[in-house]
């Protein structure tokens, strides 16, 4: 009789255990290479059909977020012509647009192929009322190219990726989660770095390493295996290590500021995600992000937010 019932709470344990890993929200996260030259511009090809596989319930995208006041302080007079003209747009019609919550979601719920220029016009600047950078750019490219995105390469992540996978799955909103709020000092920190670095070897070991990253995506580059490539564990930690100032032979005030700058960042972007991931209960999301960040946000998640399942492209 205790044989049968230790049997019977067994398999009731087996079970649950089971139905917790179905419902576990996961995070794939895809490394990308921001613009490609004009030499490999189908490279985003393999990483969208890979992308569409996924099926993600959510597209997480490197683009500030809305609420992000700090960073959109800095970021209106920051290192971005493209932010600087945004964050002027969204200041001005934060004062003239008359924006309307209703009409909005009516809008914004309709097939993507039942948009009228009218109401892609609406959106584009609903969203730049709410500064939402990210989906501005969506509705923008939406407009400019249609339902299917641009037949041509633009040769970035945003037109090449992000958006054609938004447009393949239906999702009328991609998800802001980047963080700039010290990006300035991080750049200040980086020269200071290189300053401090020309004669004890660290600018030498950076760039080695750069050389050696870059010879080694040049024949996967060719046979349009650059994403992959660059998705390696290998190749994200060369990213990693070089943005991070991981590389350095012997330690600077500048370079430890630097590295600081950086961890924080992913820190932060970890923390951006993870806070909507739990709130909007999605089992399958994707972060599409430059692949210098990856290891540093894998590590971010699986310290932090260890009930989140986080897999990298190559490893999915």
């Amino acid at each position: 009789m205790k044989t049968l019932i230790t049997l019977i709470i067994v398999f009731i344990l087996s079970i649950s255990n089971l139905s917790s890993q179905e419902n576990q929200q996961e995070i794939l996260i895809v490394g990308t290479m921001h613009t490609v030259p004009k030499i490999v511009k189908n490279s985003y090809k393999p990483m969208l059909r890979f992308a569409k596989k996924y099926k993600p319930e959510a597209i997480y995208v490197e683009s500030p977020m809305a609420n992000d006041s700090i960073s959109w302080e800095y970021l209106k007079k920051g290192w971005s012509k493209g932010y600087q003209k945004f964050y002027k747009l969204s200041d001005s019609l934060q004062k003239t647009f008359n924006y309307n919550n209703v009409k909005f979601n009516a809008t914004i719920g309709k097939n993507f192929s039942s948009m009228s220029d009218d109401d892609l016009d609406y959106l584009i600047k609903s969203f730049i009322y709410k500064r939402d950078n990210g989906n501005y750019e969506l509705y923008t490219y939406l407009k400019k190219y249609g339902v299917n995105g641009s037949k041509n390469p633009t040769r970035h992540e945003d037109g090449d990726l992000t958006y054609k996978l938004a447009l393949a799955m239906n999702h009328k909103r991609v998800i802001n989660m980047d963080d700039q709020q010290t990006n300035k000092e991080y750049h200040l920190a980086w020269n200071k770095c290189s300053k401090e670095s020309a004669k004890n070897g660290n600018n030498t070991a950076n760039s080695k390493l750069y050389k050696k990253s870059y010879n080694s995506a040049i024949l996967p580059a060719v046979f349009r295996k650059l994403g992959k490539h660059t998705n390696k564990r290998k190749s994200l930690q060369q990213l990693h290590d070089m943005a991070s100032f991981s590389y350095v032979i012997k330690d600077t005030e500048g370079c430890k500021e630097g590295r600081k700058y950086f961890d924080e960042r992913n820190m932060r972007m970890a923390k951006n995600i993870a806070k909507q991931i739990l709130v909007s209960k999605k089992t399958k999301n994707i972060i599409i992000v430059g692949a210098a960040h990856v290891i540093g946000l894998e590590k971010e998640f699986k310290k932090n937010y260890p009930h989140l399942k986080v897999i990298l492209m190559n490893e999915y």
